[in-house]
């Protein structure tokens, strides 16, 4: 198999992040217009964020803190609202051409206090042989300590990326890279996060805003692997290996 690409797209991206359950379709259709040239010659996951289509939800009903009998009504409310976006994400991309299928971690995967245990990357590798495009998504995820809990998609890129071998990992989001200042931080690394004011999401998240994409990829780059931040408008651009203008984080 060629080399395997991990294309994360952030829930701000996908959903208007100020108003509950709304999709943001033209923002997914141009985003589709831009992967699909690249999606037949390129083995390819897509994993998005759910934005305001689960983190409301999940936050309601406490679905981060654990779940017990008291409140595992949410495990369904909270998946079916990212299961509606991740639907409507695929119906679009395959309306562009692009092979896709929907995976959802709350079918495929398995936690353990809270960290990812299984990915299901026996069945996306099946998928990538065949050269179909898994879409995954921030998902509710059965926890064999916590009973469930939230697994952003932030944490299911860096377990795709060392399941699969991926070489090139990117993380698409509405700012131009992680910003220090007015300014894009060109590099990360462990020797200099310590110094970089990674700041918190302003809007109602679970899953720890651009500190917590930081934090994931980090570990990624412990084992490795080295990625990407870039704006929206260059999804293509690194696709393509071109200069993306945004964040590496080795």
């Amino acid at each position: 198999m060629s080399e395997i690409t991990v294309l994360k797209l952030g829930g701000s991206v996908v959903t208007k992040k100020s108003e509950t359950g709304v999709i943001d379709t033209v923002r997914i259709r141009e985003l589709a217009a831009q992967i699909a040239p690249v999606a037949k010659s390129v083995p390819l996951v897509i994993v998005h964020g759910a934005g305001s289509c689960g983190h409301p939800e999940a936050k309601a009903y406490h679905i981060q803190d654990g779940v017990t009998n008291e409140n595992a009504e949410g495990i369904a409310v909270t998946h079916f609202a990212v299961r509606r976006l991740n639907e409507e994400f695929v119906a679009v991309l395959r309306e562009e051409g692009v092979d896709a299928v929907c995976m959802h971690p709350f079918c495929s995967s398995l936690a353990q206090n809270g960290r990812l245990l299984y990915s299901g990357e026996e069945q996306i590798k099946a998928m990538l042989r065949l050269g179909v495009v898994p879409v995954l998504h921030g998902d509710v995820v059965m926890d064999t300590i916590r009973g469930a809990v939230i697994v952003s998609g932030d944490q299911i890129v860096p377990a795709m990326a060392k399941a699969l071998g991926a070489t090139r990992v990117g993380v698409a989001t509405d700012v131009p890279g992680v910003l220090s200042e007015g300014s894009v931080v060109p590099v990360i690394t462990r020797e200099n996060v310590g110094s970089i004011d990674l700041g918190d999401s302003s809007n109602t998240d679970v899953t720890g805003g651009m500190r917590g994409k930081v934090e994931e990829l980090l570990l990624l780059a412990d084992a490795g692997i080295s990625s990407h931040l870039f704006h929206i408008s260059r999804v293509m651009d690194f696709l393509e290996d071109h200069e993306h203008g945004g964040t590496t984080v080795r």
